[in-house]
C-alpha cells in the first residue's frame, strides 16, 4: 500500500508527463489504445482465471461481460480522428465578421476507481475514454476482487509507464487518500453511498466527478408479450454474475393477469440454464464475499420464495431465487438487491406500477416488456431513470453509441462510445474575429444607438 507521500508523487511525475504534451497527440492515443487492446488479449486467459476466483464467474462470461470492453477501443480507434478535431460552428449578424470553434482538449490527470462486480471491464471502459481523450490516468480497482485486482497490478506496467497510466492497489483507506488529492477528474463505479463520499471529496478541490452507481431498476412485464422470450431474458439479465450487475432486473412488476403464467416460465428457464441444482452448474457465479452474502440471506425473510432460496454459507452460494407476494414497503425493496434474489410485485393497472416505480429513488435501468407502443410510451414519459431498455435485459450496456449513466441517485454523467471521450475532455470554445470593418453600435457615446440595436436584436 502507497503512502500519501508516494501517492502525490506518482500525481507529479504524471503531471509533469501530461505537461510534454505527448497525449495530446492523436497518433499517440492510437497507439496507446493499441497497446491496451494487446494487454488484454494477450492476456486474458490469466484474467479469466483471476476472475473465476474471484466471482466464480464461468470463461464464457468473462468474455461475453468483461473482454467485451475491447469493442469499446475498437469503436475509440475508428471514431478518434473526427472527434478530436475542431467543430465550426455559426456565428450570429451581431458577431460579423468572425468564425468560431470548439476545440476539444483533454483536462490532465484523472482518477478512476473501478467496481468489484465488473473488475475488469469497468476500470478499462473508463480508461479507454480517458486514453482517446489525452489524458494521464490513475486506476484504482477494487480491492474486494483481489485476484483481479493483482493481475491488473502485474500487467498495466508490462505496457504502460507509470508516469501515463499508474494503477494503484490498496484497501479502503488508499481509495480515502487518493481522494485527499487535486484530479482533474474523479471517474467511480459503485454504490450510492460511496458515491456520495466521493462527491464530497471531490468538492473540496472542485474536482468534476462521474459517478456511476445503481438502484432498484425495475422491470414491467405486460401482457402483450412473447411470454416464453420475455422469462428467458428475465432470468439471463436477473442471475447473470449470481445477479451482482448494477443494471440487473432489481425486481418484477408484472400484470397480474399473466403473473402465474410468467413465473412457471421463469422457473423453467432458471432449470433449463443452470440444471436442477444451480450449486453444481459450471455456468452458475458466487456472491463476492461473506458480507454481501449475509446482507443477501437476511432478504430472503421477506414474501413467499416460489423458487430457489437454497444457501451455502461455505461456498458463498445463493441459488436464483424469486420471492413471490411482496409487498412494497417490506426490507427487500427498500435497498438495491445486487444479489441473485428478484422479488414479484403483481399490478392491476400500469399506474399502479409506474407509481411504485416513482416512490423509489430515480434507477439506473428501467426494462419494459411489451409489444403495446402507447404502453412503452407512458413508462418513458411518466419514470425517470438512467436509460429504458424495451423488451430485453442488460442489452443497452454494449451499445457504444448509447451514452450509459445514471440520474439523481443512479449516478452523475455518463460514458461508452463518444459519451466516454466527452466526460474525460473539455470541449473548448474559440471566438476569432477579424480586424477589419470594426463597426461604432456597440462603443460609447450610446446617444441615439438604441433603436438601431433594438433592430438587430429584436
Amino acid at each position: 500500500m502507497l503512502t500519501q507521500t508516494a501517492i502525490s508523487e506518482v500525481i507529479s511525475k504524471q503531471r509533469e508527463f501530461f505537461s510534454s504534451n505527448k497525449t495530446k497527440d492523436i497518433n499517440f492515443r492510437i497507439t496507446q489504445l493499441k497497446k491496451l487492446k494487446q494487454a488484454l488479449t494477450e492476456n486474458f486467459e490469466i484474467i479469466a482465471q483471476a476472475l473465476k476466483a474471484d466471482l466464480n464467474k464461468p470463461p464464457f462470461e468473462a468474455y461475453l461481460t468483461e473482454l467485451i470492453v475491447t469493442k469499446e477501443i475498437d469503436y475509440a480507434l475508428k471514431h478518434i480522428k473526427f472527434w478530436t478535431k475542431p467543430k465550426k460552428v455559426k456565428m450570429s449578424l451581431e458577431q460579423f465578421p468572425a468564425y468560431g470553434n470548439i476545440c476539444v482538449e483533454p483536462l490532465g490527470v484523472v482518477l478512476v476507481i473501478g467496481a468489484w462486480n465488473y473488475p475488469l471491464q469497468l476500470i478499462i471502459s473508463p480508461l479507454v475514454g480517458a486514453i482517446a481523450a489525452g489524458n494521464c490516468v490513475v486506476l484504482k480497482p477494487s480491492e474486494n476482487a483481489p485476484h483481479t485486482s493483482r493481475v491488473l497490478a502485474k500487467i498495466i506496467p508490462q505496457y504502460f509507464v507509470k508516469s501515463y497510466i499508474a494503477l494503484v492497489e490498496g484497501d479502503k483507506e488508499t481509495s480515502q487518500q487518493l481522494l485527499e488529492e487535486k484530479w482533474d477528474r474523479i471517474f467511480f463505479t459503485g454504490s450510492t453511498a460511496i458515491g456520495k463520499i466521493v462527491m464530497a471529496a471531490a468538492a473540496k478541490h472542485l474536482t468534476p466527478v462521474t459517478l456511476e452507481l445503481g438502484g432498484k431498476s425495475p422491470c414491467i412485464v405486460d401482457t402483450d408479450i412473447d411470454i416464453e422470450v420475455t422469462a428467458r431474458r428475465i432470468v439471463w439479465g436477473k442471475f447473470l454474475n449470481a445477479g451482482q450487475t448494477c443494471i440487473a432486473p432489481d425486481y418484477l412488476l408484472v400484470n397480474k393477469a399473466i403473473k402465474q403464467e410468467l413465473l412457471v416460465a421463469v422457473a423453467k428457464y432458471i432449470k433449463e440454464f443452470f440444471g436442477d441444482n444451480p450449486e453444481n452448474s459450471p455456468d452458475y457465479a458466487r456472491i463476492i464475499d461473506d458480507k454481501q452474502f449475509s446482507r443477501l440471506t437476511n432478504l430472503l425473510k421477506v414474501g413467499e420464495i416460489v423458487i430457489g432460496g437454497e444457501i451455502n454459507a461455505a461456498q458463498r452460494y445463493i441459488a436464483p431465487t424469486v420471492i413471490d407476494n411482496v409487498l412494497p414497503n417490506a426490507a427487500v425493496m427498500q435497498t438495491e438487491i445486487f444479489g441473485a434474489i428478484l422479488p414479484v410485485i403483481a399490478y392491476d393497472n400500469l399506474t399502479d406500477a409506474i407509481a411504485i416505480i416513482n416512490q423509489q429513488p430515480k434507477p439506473l435501468a428501467i426494462y419494459i416488456f411489451s409489444r403495446n407502443k402507447t404502453l412503452q410510451q407512458q413508462v418513458c414519459s411518466q419514470t425517470s431513470s438512467g436509460g429504458v431498455c424495451i423488451n430485453d435485459t442488460l442489452m443497452q450496456f454494449g451499445v457504444s453509441t448509447l451514452p450509459f449513466g445514471g440520474v439523481g441517485d443512479s449516478g452523475i454523467g455518463s460514458y461508452h462510445g463518444k459519451a466516454s471521450f466527452d466526460t474525460f475532455s473539455h470541449h473548448k470554445s474559440v471566438l476569432n474575429k477579424f480586424f477589419r470593418l470594426d463597426f461604432n453600435l456597440r462603443y460609447p457615446p450610446y446617444k441615439e444607438k438604441l433603436g438601431l440595436l433594438k433592430k438587430i436584436l429584436f
